[in-house]
């Protein structure tokens, strides 16, 4: 189906497909991971501002990376994470046997509500895995000096917030590891990817280990290499698994498109800030909520959330944006409420709704739609009398 206002437009351009072209044209190429993958990371680093970045095939992957890293390194068992994020974010804490603790969101950022995780610390958590949703900032610095002040770890999610920040600085370049995707749909796409980010060198060697079956050989230092090949003689040097790994890697192809959309990511953020004031400016704050923390965000779709919590309103939203052809997603990031969603009940027997109320919000009465640079004003200002018309 055409939708006249799609979630996504196409944000992979001319000049995307002849850096491909260029790449294919070469002789004896690689198109595995190879010195375009280091490039990229190379200059996602400086972009971010971080030390080390490791490129991978999703996401997903960085999640789930990240979560058998802490897994080795560290011996608490509990992870603080919203109810409202994306579903690889759970499954990457549960999938390394850590015990997932939720908490309720702030509705002016759609991010962990602040006083529910300083409730929740206790001696045994080991870190806090906060989602920096829909291109909002989740932190503030009371909550940074309490984690650094109880040695608890900050996990970032920053998969849908290329660009946001906090006191002037990236998202993403504040906790011990950060993951991004660049996913089709998000502020700048490799197809599918994703990348973990870190100032540890340690952190980062064992990301590359993992990224690759868990082999030895990929640890980016000769000197820790032949470390480790003269502590196993009787092993093959190129075939050394130091840890339970499977396969991550991108491609030289993900690479080369990632570099090049790097270069416009800054111009098409400003662009997606400047849709989103003007999309709140235009709604209707009398329906629909518009006062959000909007310093430091850099929102890749417009967040619609119904004022008040009702069902036939509900409804009549949901059948005026069919009418006019404007896609839409109910439950904002993931879907909404991930508590209530059939894969946790192996996990989690009770649940006491009332305790998630914002997050309940957002599940029944909360939408997104898309927010792409090359929308232009005269559109926006169109789909806000739509909406407005309710």
């Amino acid at each position: 189906m055409r939708f006249s206002h799609p979630l996504m437009h196409n944000n992979f351009s001319t000049s995307d497909m002849r850096s491909v072209s260029k790449l294919l044209k070469q002789k004896n190429i690689i198109l595995t991971q190879s010195k375009n993958v280091k490039l990229f990371e190379k200059n996602w680093s400086k972009w971010l501002g971080v030390k080390y970045s490791v490129f991978v095939n999703s996401g997903s992957s960085a999640n789930l990376l990240t979560m058998a890293i802490l897994k080795i390194l560290y011996k608490k068992n509990e992870i603080i994470l919203p109810s409202l994020t994306w579903v690889s974010d759970v499954n990457s804490v549960i999938l390394n046997n850590f015990k997932p603790v939720f908490v309720d969101i702030n509705l002016n950022n759609l991010c962990m509500s602040e006083s529910e995780i300083l409730k929740k610390i206790n001696k045994k958590t080991l870190a806090v895995f906060i989602t920096h949703a829909q291109g909002f900032n989740g932190l503030s610095q009371n909550l940074l000096n309490y984690l650094k002040k109880k040695r608890i770890l900050l996990i970032e999610d920053v998969c849908e917030s290329h660009g946001a920040t906090f006191n002037k600085k990236k998202l993403g370049s504040f906790g011990l590891i950060s993951n991004f995707s660049f996913y089709y749909a998000h502020h700048m796409s490799t197809i599918e990817g994703g990348m973990i980010c870190t100032n540890s060198k340690e952190i980062y060697q064992m990301a590359r280990v993992l990224r690759s079956h868990g082999m030895s050989r990929e640890i980016d230092s000769k000197s820790e290499e032949n470390k480790i090949i003269k502590k196993h003689p009787k092993l093959s040097p190129k075939f050394i698994f130091l840890y339970p790994g499977y396969n991550f890697r991108n491609t030289e192809i993900g690479a080369v498109i990632g570099l090049n959309q790097l270069k416009h990511l800054n111009k098409n953020n400003i662009k997606r800030k400047k849709n989103l004031i003007l999309f709140l400016k235009n709604l209707n704050s009398k329906i629909y909520k518009t006062n959000f923390d909007l310093i430091g965000s850099c929102n890749y779709a417009f967040p619609l959330i119904l004022n008040k919590a009702s069902f036939p309103m509900r409804n009549k939203l949901e059948k005026l944006l069919k009418k006019n052809n404007i896609e839409f997603r109910r439950g904002n990031a993931g879907g909404g409420n991930q508590l209530r969603q059939p894969y946790l009940k192996k996990y989690i027997k009770k649940i006491n709704f009332s305790k998630f109320k914002n997050v309940e919000h957002i599940h029944n009465f909360g939408y997104y739609i898309g927010n792409y640079p090359s929308l232009g004003s005269a559109k926006i200002k169109k789909i806000c009398s739509i909406l407005n018309s309710i």
